[in-house]
């Protein structure tokens, strides 16, 4: 085939042609896409993001509709005003004022038991008999003995005199009349024996009924009816347990022996005693109130602590031996304090810290803290009675930041709605974006016709 300079100009121009159409085309496409990538994106933002920068969504730190600044929902607590004391918190046991463990004096079979388990008995009430004819026995031959020797007595007694005439007559010698006298001392002499031989078989007559040597409750009995009971025993046969009133042992660390002194110097010159209150394990339920009694003579050099007792009347049966209480021993108390609940109080590097609801807008208050007492504290500076402290919301509150002020009910409501501000819009669902390729298909230019 012969080519023509006419065919290869032709062929030269028409090349050109295409290279400025494709050219054309690619910039148009890319034009295109970035328009509607553009619109995609506004749309998407929503009517809540309209005035923010490009792609700020729902969840955009910038825009005005945000979470994020949303008010948060709070709970706050008043400030109150009221008397506060000043205590010292520790463990203590209940101990009771007597313990005793009931023995028989006496060795024998129990005959009968007179008590019920867990009973008020009274000092003196008869609890259980041992059997007693050993011992009538053995009384009756100390008796026996005593009638003996009180007959040889008065014989003698009898002869004596007798030898006392004789004698001033010159009848008899002075050595038989001392050897009267001598038998007459001793028959004196063994009759004072039986007599305490008598006695004493009478007191282990009496020990066969066993008594109640003080007032309190009895425990769990050692022993049943029928069983020998051996003298002594230390298992003995019940105990017996005076708890009214009781004491409560407890102690404090040396470092409080000063402050404690102080006040019960105070105390006494006011005629007064200091206050002990008994609680519960849980620490939630006051049992008994009692007054501070005694000091220990020395610390313990093993704990570095002092050993204290209180006394309670526990005419309610309130505190029970050997039970464990927390103790809350007062030794001062404020009137009109300042206080808030201690959850509200915040901490940071500057000391602590509260924030204050003022104009529906939170605030940041610093503080200066005294005593505590009862989940309570003193505010010595910073806050002033009926002021509202946040209690709840504490973790998304800053200086400044707007606050909705609800119960729980309404809080926790309140914190469900924002997550519903989060859900993806129309504008950016999987068929918008397709709707959107095609309208941007259709503006793409179209190849010249040759």
């Amino acid at each position: 085939m012969t080519w023509t300079k006419t065919t290869i100009g032709l062929l030269v121009v028409a090349l050109a042609g295409a290279g400025w159409w494709y050219q054309t085309a690619n910039s148009s496409d890319t034009a295109a896409n970035n328009a509607g990538a553009a619109k995609a994106g506004s749309q998407a933002a929503g009517p809540r993001g309209a005035g923010g920068p490009a792609g700020a969504g729902p969840r955009g730190p910038g825009g005005p509709g945000s979470m994020w600044n949303a008010p948060v929902p709070v709970r706050v607590v008043p400030v109150t005003s009221g008397d506060l004391k000043l205590q010292f918190k520790t463990i203590g046991t209940a101990i009771a004022l007597n313990t005793v463990v009931v023995q028989s004096r006496v060795s024998g079979p129990l005959l009968a038991l007179k008590f019920t388990e867990g009973q008020k008995v009274e000092a003196g009430q008869l609890l259980a008999e041992i059997d007693p004819a050993p011992y009538q026995v053995k009384l009756a031959q100390a008796e026996g003995q005593l009638q003996q020797n009180l007959a040889q007595l008065k014989n003698a007694e009898s002869d004596l005199a007798l030898y006392g005439q004789l004698k001033e007559k010159n009848s008899i010698s002075r050595q038989q009349y001392n050897a009267q006298q001598a038998l007459v001392n001793q028959l004196r002499g063994s009759i004072k024996s039986n007599e305490a031989q008598v006695a004493a078989a009478k007191l282990e007559l009496s020990w066969t009924q066993i008594k109640a040597p003080i007032s309190g409750r009895t425990g769990l009995r050692k022993v049943d009816v029928g069983n020998l009971v051996q003298a002594n025993n230390s298992d003995g046969i019940v105990s017996i347990t005076q708890s009214e009133p009781i004491y409560v042992s407890f102690a404090i660390p040396e470092a409080q022996l000063q402050s404690l002194r102080s006040a019960m110097k105070q105390a006494q010159d006011a005629g007064a005693a200091l206050a002990v209150e008994a609680w519960d394990r849980a620490d939630q339920l006051l049992l008994s109130r009692g007054v501070l009694t005694t000091l220990d003579n020395q610390i313990d050099v093993a704990t570095g602590t002092l050993k204290l007792k209180a006394e309670f009347a526990n005419q309610d049966a309130a505190l029970f031996p050997n039970q464990f209480v927390n103790v809350r021993l007062t030794i001062a108390e404020k009137a009109n304090a300042i206080t808030i609940p201690q959850d509200a109080v915040q901490y940071s590097s500057e000391g602590p810290f509260v924030y204050v609801i003022r104009d529906n807008k939170a605030e940041k208050r610093p503080l200066s803290l005294g005593v505590a007492d009862n989940g309570r504290i003193e505010v010595i500076q910073g806050l002033a009675a009926n002021e509202q402290v946040v209690m709840e919301g504490l973790d998304r509150l800053r200086p400044g930041r707007e606050v909705q002020v609800l119960g729980a009910e309404a809080a926790s409501g309140a914190a469900s709605k924002p997550g519903a501000a989060s859900s993806p819009s129309a504008a950016s669902s999987p068929s918008a974006a397709a709707s959107q390729g095609a309208e941007a298909a259709k503006r793409r230019p179209q190849p010249a016709q040759g």
